[in-house]
């Protein structure tokens, strides 16, 4: 916003949604936005989707992806408050566009409505059958498929399609404002360096970005949610009610991770001690070892954190400090190795309230350390955490991924569930293809097959080249425009099941299941 901005062209943008107080009548329709996010049933599945790891059948009591949402939604919530009072700070944000309590609470409930069953797990299997089995340029990612169903497949707002959210509310919700290869035009993933997620997977070159928030078939809710931003911030940058949710989702998922998986005894108090305090006694000689060496030696104590600290260095180097990074070390080996970890979880009182402790006063350091910046780099918004905060999140992360996602046995589970999903999605692709059956698809299925052919036909008569599959080729034809809407359809259909749904459909399908009608219930 210009000093020559008037009340007239003001009242205009808050309107649009582009800029907003908390005082403004016209936030009214953000609580709409929440209150519609919260009643629909694809918000009301996440609490059958795997966070981290699928508890069915195990009594086990982690947090699914409707237990992180509500955590994350409080938190980003906190956070606009904060900036809001900070006057330096919400002067800042209105020139950015603007900030309102609601749409931030908004966004981070719908934030994870894509995910499919089985979490990442589920999301790297859907990505690959849509690419290589469907031919869909633009595969399968979570962040897109949650774009798309308050946009598209959403019935519940006042229309047939979508929720009909507002811009604003749109806008927050893409934490990565880009398709995976065709927009905007130059592609994020092309500059130096590329934005946070816009680069490339190092095992898939060519296939786009690995982190996307918007398909095709959605290009033209993506011009209208930015549209109020234009010339505000660049085309790649997330708003700041975007980046507020997208930081809160960091804080989230950093602490009541490491919550969940003390709570069930995976995090040992002596693995990971001998981790972070054998980088720590041998930093300096750890940090003199050749990279081949460093990962020949990736199991013994030390290694893996160091090489850590390297991939932020080449990843992050305009915030990444080595001292901060041993500060961070340090403290979470006294707070969360020396505290939390010290006395195997065992459901008592006392228990329960170090657990409380640990994650109440962590949440609240991070959030304090939340930052608003004029010019962030390309690797950052203008919200971010201040150095030490960041590196603390880092080595939280780290402590995750280490001890929790890299373990055999959990990725012995994963390969079963990756089975169980490729084999559904061949299932129902054979169901829609069986003409004999065509009367009796799921209604569901059928539903998504007509919006999908929709969608496809209009991108094949105005923008083909939008449609170009791996190969390449422009499909041509009907049958092949089809064929497109069909994989997306069936894509569409599996994303939308729980964990529970996921299984109990493939028990149909493959005529395990004895409970016909309770099963057809997931149809």
């Amino acid at each position: 916003m210009t000093e020559e901005t008037t009340p007239e062209v003001l009242r205009a943008l808050r309107r649009s949604g582009a800029v907003r107080t908390p005082s403004d009548l016209s936030a009214l329709p953000f609580r709409v936005d929440r209150d519609r996010v919260a009643a629909s049933p694809f918000f009301s599945r996440l609490g059958g989707v795997t966070q981290v790891v699928s508890p069915t059948g195990s009594g086990l009591l982690l947090h699914n992806r409707l237990t992180h949402s509500l955590k994350v939604a409080q938190i980003a919530r906190g956070i606009a408050e904060r900036l809001i009072a900070d006057p330096a700070a919400g002067r800042l944000v209105t020139k950015l566009g603007g900030l309102d309590v609601d749409v931030v609470e908004a966004a981070s409930l719908a934030h994870d409505l894509g995910h499919p069953p089985f979490g990442h797990l589920g999301e790297q299997v859907l990505d690959r059958l849509a690419r290589n089995r469907f031919g869909l340029a633009d595969g399968f990612e979570g962040n897109a498929q949650s774009f798309r169903i308050i946009t598209t497949t959403d019935p519940g707002g006042p229309v047939a399609t979508g929720l009909d959210l507002t811009a604003a509310v749109r806008a927050s919700v893409l934490k990565y404002p880009w398709t995976r290869l065709s927009r905007p035009q130059p592609h994020p993933r092309t500059m130096s360096p590329p934005p946070r997620g816009a680069s490339e997977p190092e095992d898939s070159p060519g296939t786009g970005s690995a982190k996307f928030s918007v398909y095709v078939t959605e290009l033209d809710d993506l011009a209208q949610a930015r549209a109020p931003f234009v010339g505000r911030l660049p085309n790649w940058q997330q708003t700041v009610e975007a980046a507020v949710m997208d930081t809160a989702d960091d804080i989230a998922y950093a602490i009541h991770d490491l919550d969940d998986f003390h709570r069930v005894g995976v995090l040992q108090h002596a693995t990971v001690w001998a981790e972070l305090h054998g980088w720590r006694s041998r930093s300096i000689a750890l940090g003199a070892l050749p990279d081949a060496d460093l990962a020949a030696r990736a199991r013994q104590p030390g290694h893996a954190l160091e090489g850590l600290r390297r991939r932020l260095h080449l990843r992050d180097s305009w915030i990444v400090d080595d001292d901060a990074f041993d500060a961070a070390v340090s403290r979470v080996e006294r707070e969360v190795v020396d505290s939390l970890l010290a006395v195997p979880f065992d459901g008592s009182t006392e228990a329960e309230q170090t657990v409380a402790r640990f994650s109440t006063s962590w949440t609240s350091r991070l959030v304090a350390g939340v930052r608003v910046l004029a010019e962030p780099t390309t690797r950052s918004a203008n919200i971010v955490l201040a150095p030490q905060q960041w590196h603390d999140v880092q080595v939280l992360k780290f402590i995750h991924r280490h001890f929790v996602l890299l373990r055999p046995d959990l990725a012995l589970q994963q390969r079963g569930q990756a089975r169980l999903l490729t084999t559904l999605v061949e299932a129902l692709e054979q169901w829609l293809t069986d003409r004999m059956e065509a009367a009796r698809l799921p209604r569901r299925l059928h539903d998504l097959v007509e919006l999908a052919g929709q969608e496809y036909q209009e991108l094949a008569s105005t923008e083909p080249r939008l449609l170009t599959g791996p190969t390449g080729e422009v499909p041509a034809g009907r049958d092949a425009v089809y064929a497109l809407a069909r994989g997306r359809a069936v894509v569409d259909f599996v994303a939308s099941l729980s964990d529970r749904q996921a299984v109990a459909l493939m028990d149909a399908l493959s005529g395990r299941s004895g409970q016909t009608w309770a099963d057809a219930l997931v149809l």
